[in-house]
């Protein structure tokens, strides 16, 4: 059998990278222990507690941002039937993520007011800001009942262009279209 090399607290080490045994140690939170040994389950530093007797490794990589309740989010409309909308989501608060993920917007969670139709909130194509209500069943539930949640780009259904606002009707300035939508208070000027 090899021998084991000497790890130092502070030092980089990868998954299955051997720290140490447990008549040395107790492992700590980013190992686990296999056949007597312990091993890093992350990359990260690893950090040997002499004092306590333990070792831990400490990720050196970011956590992937998840959406999760109160989390506000901007995604795009991707499917619209008559009680709910799938909006892909791709940014969650300020940071913009590398994939996205599926949330659910229904009729109810639309607005504080009486809501007939999905068609009358949003249409395939649309960016809209919501938040997430619920993560039940790993099923991303969004809400846009606040002033700041709604449409933020609305895009005609007849031409693809971008709608103006007027009062409580969306205008295609191209083809002259008018189309509803419960837009966010600051329609047309979110960033991304």
């Amino acid at each position: 059998m090899a021998p084991v090399p000497r790890r130092k607290s502070g030092q980089i080490v990868v998954p299955g990278d051997r720290l140490g045994v447990i008549e040395e140690f107790t492992p700590g939170p980013g190992t686990y222990e296999e056949e007597g040994a312990i091993y890093s389950l992350t990359t990260g530093r690893a950090l040997l507690d002499l004092l306590n007797k333990k070792v831990s490794v400490y990720p050196r990589t970011n956590v992937a941002s998840v959406p999760h309740v109160g989390s506000s989010v901007v995604g795009q409309v991707s499917d619209v039937q008559s009680k709910t909308a799938t909006i892909r989501i791709f940014q969650i608060g300020k940071r913009v993520l590398s994939g996205f993920f599926s949330g659910v917007l229904h009729v109810s969670d639309v607005s504080l007011r009486y809501v007939e139709s999905m068609y009358e909130v949003c249409k395939l194509g649309d960016i809209l800001r919501a938040e997430v209500v619920s993560d039940k069943n790993r099923t991303f539930h969004l809400s846009t009942k606040e002033r700041n949640l709604g449409v933020l780009y609305a895009f005609c259904s007849n031409c693809g262009h971008l709608l103006t606002q007027r009062r409580f009707q969306m205008r295609c300035p191209e083809c002259g279209r008018v189309e509803k939508r419960k837009t966010a208070q600051d329609y047309g000027k979110g960033e991304f």
